[in-house]
């Protein structure tokens, strides 16, 4: 089935871009030329491998590298590269992480600088004034596409391999859930797992493996995961437990709760991910009887 995020145009975009830098380097001195077809590789290769994800990109923010460019593009030739300063609008339009975005709002800074002895006076001041009207505006933007990334991260469930849901999805579950088991006469437990920040995305996916389609995992912040387990008596979700916990590494951290202990009234993310967790690679025999 087709994807239903469409990224056609963004490729198009891409293409055409590449294809422009292309047809300048025909013009350009020997060390931007060089650039030009950097950049235009670059262009050829993001637009090849695009595709969506919800997933964050590990390593270097991506956004670093067209901004290296485009710096060094206006340094080489700043007489003939000048109006390449209001490509920084775009680039700044884009989400990035903070130190990223500083870094080329400094850079653009420097490029403004470049192109000052190429212009007058009054020109260079009309251009810092009307690219700081168009950089708020793109901050803006950025800021927009942030919130609305953050939203699409919180559906990750929709992904192929996933039952993972916002925090907030477990508080509206929780008197659910109680009211289940209280009907159902089984037992349930809320568990709460404190992981390594670079592991949450594989250990959420290795929990939706190992929990039932009718449990749920909840991802409450950055490194701390849910679930709520049922089973038919507490000794059977003591060793359901170990079980699911056997496969996972070593350094997380857990605290189990008995749901028909929690009082989702008075229950908050903040006082879970806060709260004082145990191993639980050894469960005591407490747990098991």
């Amino acid at each position: 089935m087709q994807s239903k995020y469409k990224i056609s145009l963004l490729r198009g975009n891409l293409l055409a871009a590449a294809a422009t830098m292309a047809f300048w380097t025909q013009t350009a001195m020997p060390q931007a030329a060089a650039l030009l077809w950097l950049s235009v590789g670059w262009l050829l290769v993001m637009a090849l491998l695009l595709e969506f994800s919800h997933r964050r990109s590990r390593g270097l923010p991506w956004q670093l590298f067209p901004g290296l460019l485009l710096m060094a593009l206006i340094s080489v030739a700043p007489e003939r590269h000048a109006i390449l300063v209001w490509a920084w609008v775009a680039i700044l339009m884009l989400p990035q992480p903070t130190w990223a975005l500083a870094f080329n709002l400094g850079a653009a800074s420097i490029s403004l600088l470049i192109v000052k002895p190429t212009l007058g006076i009054p020109t260079w001041a009309l251009l810092v004034a009307s690219l700081g009207v168009l950089t708020l505006l793109a901050l803006s933007r950025a800021r927009q596409m942030t919130n609305m990334n953050g939203a699409i991260r919180q559906r990750l469930r929709l992904i192929p391999g996933y039952n993972l849901w916002p925090g907030e999805q477990l508080l509206r579950d929780l008197p659910r859930e109680q009211v289940r088991c209280e009907r159902e006469s089984v037992h349930g437990e809320l568990l709460v797992l404190q992981v390594k920040r670079h592991q949450l995305w594989s250990i959420a996916r290795k929990l939706s493996e190992l929990t039932y389609d009718f449990e749920n995992v909840y991802r409450l912040d950055g490194t701390t995961l849910a679930t709520l387990l049922l089973a038919p008596s507490p000794q059977e979700a003591a060793t359901r437990r170990i079980l699911l916990l056997a496969p996972l590494p070593d350094t997380i951290v857990s605290q189990r709760y008995p749901l028909m202990e929690v009082e989702p009234q008075s229950l908050s993310l903040a006082s879970l991910c806060q709260a004082s967790l145990l191993l639980s690679s050894a469960p005591s025999a407490e747990d098991i009887l």
